[in-house]
C-alpha cells in the first residue's frame, strides 16, 4: 500500500470524521444511558431517527445481568492468515484472545480480536503490523482484562473511564511506537473488544469489520479511510469506479503516518446468531461480499469458515496477503 502523504506531502490533512454508531435493526433510541462493567465502562451511541442529528442520541442499554452470554453458551471464533499467491512474504498480522469465567462474580466473557495490514516495504510492514497488535494487546490487557479479575474490585475503583476512550488510546499508543521504531512502515489496525455481547471496535485504515447475519446479510460495519472512498463519498467516484481505481490502495489514514491520529470508534451489540468478520483487504478486495456471506453462512465452525474464506481469496490470485478472524455470537 501506499500513503497520500507521501505522494502530497506532510502537511496534508484527513478529513474528520466522527464515531459512528449503530442500532439493531428495528429498535429506538432512547434517552442518554450508560452501562458500566466491572473495570470498564460502555456508553452507547446511536445513529438518530432520519432526519435528526445522531450527535448525543443514545439507546437505553439493558443491566449488565441482560449483557452477559447465556450459560454455558459463549462466542466461538476461528482465524488465519496467508501470504497469498504473489507476495514473498507476510505483512499482515492478527491476535486473539478470549477469556471466560463460571464463579460468583458474574463477569461477562470477555475478548479481544485483531486484524493489521503492514505496509512500507519488505521488513517495514510486518513490524508495523506485529508492533500495533502487540501494543493494543498489552494496552487492552492491562486497562480492561486485568482489573475485572480484581475481587472486590468495584468496592475500591473510584471509577472506570470509557473503554471507546481506553481503545482509542490504545491505537494512538500503537501509533507512536510504530512511527518511533518503524519509521519507514505503517499499518492499518481493525480491532475488536467483545464484552458480553457488545462489541466494541477501533479502525484506521482500510481492514474491515463486517456484521453478518442470515436474515439482514452481510454489512460493512467500518469505514475506508482511503483515497477512493473520500471521492466515493464526495460523488466523485462510483464504487464500480473505484474498485478500478489506480489508487485504490492509497490511504490518507494509518498507523504510524501522523503525530495526531484520529481513530473511528464503532459499538454494537452481537444479535444472537451472528457473525463478525475482521479482515485485511487481502480478502475484501477480491472475494466478492455474496460469497463471503454464503461461505460463513454454510461453514460447519468459525475456523472452517476462515480456511474457505482464504482459500476463496487464492483461488481469485491471491494477489495480496490474506487476514481473517471471524466471530460466531450465540443463538
Amino acid at each position: 500500500m501506499n500513503i497520500i502523504r507521501r505522494l502530497l506531502g506532510r502537511k496534508v490533512q484527513p478529513p474528520s470524521t466522527s464515531q459512528e454508531v449503530r442500532p439493531e435493526l428495528g429498535e429506538e433510541t432512547a434517552e442518554p444511558q450508560t452501562i458500566s462493567i466491572p473495570g470498564v465502562a460502555a456508553e452507547i451511541a446511536v445513529d438518530a431517527p432520519s432526519g435528526a442529528a445522531a450527535l448525543g442520541v443514545t439507546r437505553q442499554l439493558p443491566t449488565l445481568e441482560a449483557a452477559l452470554s447465556r450459560p454455558n453458551q459463549h462466542i466461538a471464533y476461528g482465524h488465519g492468515t496467508d501470504v497469498g499467491q504473489v507476495r514473498t512474504n507476510n505483512q499482515d498480522a492478527i491476535l486473539t484472545f478470549f477469556a471466560c469465567q463460571g464463579n460468583a462474580d458474574s463477569i461477562p466473557d470477555f475478548g479481544l480480536f485483531v486484524v493489521a495490514d503492514g505496509m512500507g516495504g519488505h521488513h517495514h510492514g510486518e513490524k508495523a503490523a506485529t508492533i500495533a497488535t502487540q501494543t493494543l494487546a498489552e494496552q487492552v490487557t492491562r486497562q480492561v482484562f486485568l482489573p475485572m479479575l480484581t475481587p472486590r474490585y468495584e468496592e475500591v475503583y473510584s471509577g472506570p473511564p470509557l473503554l471507546t476512550e481506553i481503545l482509542t488510546k490504545a491505537v494512538r499508543a500503537s501509533n507512536d511506537i510504530v512511527a518511533k521504531h518503524v519509521p519507514e512502515g505503517g499499518t492499518t489496525v481493525t480491532a475488536a473488544v467483545v464484552i458480553g455481547d457488545l462489541v466494541h471496535i477501533v479502525h484506521v485504515g482500510d481492514s474491515r469489520a463486517y456484521l453478518i447475519t442470515r436474515e439482514y446479510g452481510i454489512e460493512q460495519v467500518t469505514r475506508d479511510h482511503s483515497l477512493v472512498q473520500r471521492l466515493i463519498e464526495l460523488d466523485q467516484l462510483t464504487p464500480e469506479e473505484a474498485a478500478l481505481h489506480p489508487q485504490k490502495n492509497v490511504l490518507y489514514r494509518a498507523i504510524g503516518q501522523s503525530d495526531n491520529l484520529e481513530v473511528d470508534a464503532v459499538t454494537r451489540r452481537l444479535p444472537a446468531d451472528s457473525y463478525l468478520l475482521l479482515c485485511s483487504d487481502g480478502l475484501w478486495n477480491v472475494v466478492p461480499e455474496t460469497e463471503v456471506h454464503r461461505i460463513v453462512l454454510d461453514s460447519e465452525t468459525p475456523q472452517h469458515a476462515c480456511d474457505r474464506l482464504i482459500a476463496a481469496a487464492n483461488e481469485y490470485g491471491g494477489p495480496d496477503n490474506i487476514s481473517v478472524i471471524l466471530l460466531h455470537a450465540p443463538g
